[in-house]
């Protein structure tokens, strides 16, 4: 956690002091579990570690503080600082002259066009 890691998971398990097995997992920090962060954040590693009694397995997840390619999480947000207003300029406005417009086609009947 002190090298920049945003969280860790230990899993330990198998024979620890006892005839039967069990799990014992330590977290500590932020850890996500599901979707492509998964993919891009959490380096694992996994190790049997064979013993008197058995073999031991130990399960490591590290959760780093910037993704492959220096992503950042999907879910965080940047708050910008809001833009300085700008006064309007005057703006000068010019006279448009109109457009002249063509007279109305008088209605025509299309029998008596074509004759």
């Amino acid at each position: 956690m002190e090298n920049g890691a945003k969280g860790c998971e230990v899993v330990v398990s198998g024979k620890l002091r006892a005839a039967r097995a069990k799990s014992m997992k330590f977290v500590d920090g932020f850890m996500i579990h599901s979707g492509q962060p998964t993919i891009d954040f959490i380096d694992y590693a996994t190790r049997h570690v064979l013993l008197r009694q058995g073999v031991l397995g130990i399960k490591v997840k590290i959760m780093l503080e910037t993704g492959n390619g220096k992503k950042a999480l999907p879910d965080a947000v940047l708050v910008l600082e809001p833009k300085e207003d700008v006064a309007p300029t005057t703006i000068s406005v010019q006279a448009v002259t109109p457009v002249p417009v063509a007279a109305p086609i008088e209605d025509v009947n299309p029998e008596e066009a074509f004759i």
